[in-house]
């Protein structure tokens, strides 16, 4: 039941489809018309809502309240599983699911599902290729305002999140709060196999891969396996004759990281031999002839 005919208009475009209200900018057609109002602000960079305590601005009344609970440091919402306690009960909701598992909100492309709507609107647009957010210094465009932000943060050198225990200072919420963890020891991604807890979720689905045997990153040239994607790069470059890892002393080249490390530490051993030129010294002939060669041109 509904308490007016508008309402329940607005709920049957859940099932038909109809979008009657469109974007002036830009197209973007919306099953209501408040929808497309806050749409709209991202081309106008109206900011209608502002806080009280420190004046910031929103494009919508229920960013401005979620902010708002940040100067009050009201967290009335507790998890059920392990009881920290948020702000907002979407917040609270979204927390929930790391212990639960449940992915809501499934990509209507492809299938894949997501623990967040927002994570699912930004992967459906991989497949739709809207960029709608471009960044006012380089014209680069993005998917998701959230992400034009964080990218525009690169110019400027913005860092507004800083860490309460040590005053780091990150461009990214999610960056700071990970730091953050260091200090707590807050590991809130257990595996569901042997209850093991990590501190990052990436670093958990890679140890569950252990109980399962799943290796989904594939070498493309002889079909090898790998649990990581970093050990199938490393192995690929057995294949190709790239070699990233640079010798800050001798310029050799090495496709291992740590191949580079231990061939540097020579550098650190006796250098009886000294170029001619400038001085530097080599542990290796061999190693300063090369380097003389600079000097010559041959």
């Amino acid at each position: 039941m509904f308490g007016t005919h508008g309402n329940c208009q607005k709920h049957e475009r859940t099932h038909n489809g109809e979008k009657p209200y469109v974007c002036k900018q830009c197209g973007k057609a919306f099953s209501t018309q408040n929808y497309c109002k806050i749409h709209e602000r991202i081309h106008t960079g109206e900011k209608p809502y502002v806080c009280k305590q420190c004046g910031k601005a929103f494009s919508t009344q229920r960013y401005c309240k979620k902010h708002e609970k940040i100067h009050t440091g009201e967290k009335p919402y507790v998890c059920k599983h392990c009881g920290k306690a948020f702000s907002t009960q979407d917040h609270c909701k979204v927390h929930e699911r790391i212990h639960t598992g449940e992915k809501p909100y499934v990509c209507k492309q492809c299938g894949k599902a997501f623990n967040t709507h927002s994570c699912c609107k930004r992967h459906e647009m991989t497949h739709t290729g809207e960029k709608p957010y471009v960044c006012k210094q380089c014209g680069k465009a993005f998917s998701t305002q959230g992400c034009c932000k964080i990218h525009e943060r690169i110019h400027t050198g913005e860092k507004p999140y800083v860490c309460k225990q040590c005053g780091k200072a990150f461009s990214t919420q999610g960056c700071c709060k990970i730091h953050e963890r260091i200090h707590t020891g807050e590991k809130p991604y257990v595996c569901k196999q042997c209850g093991k807890a990590f501190r990052l979720l990436g670093a958990c689905k890679v140890h569950e891969r252990i109980h399962t045997g799943e290796k989904p990153y594939v070498c493309t040239q002889c079909g090898k396996s790998f649990t990581v994607r970093g050990a199938c790069q490393i192995h690929e470059r057995t294949h190709t004759p790239e070699k990233p890892y640079v010798c800050k002393q001798c310029g050799r080249a090495f496709s291992k990281q740590r191949y580079c490390r231990k061939h540097e530490r020579n550098h650190t051993r006796d250098k009886p031999y000294v170029c001619k030129q400038c001085g530097k010294a080599f542990s290796k002939h061999g190693y300063c002839k090369r380097h003389e060669r600079t000097h010559t041109g041959h």
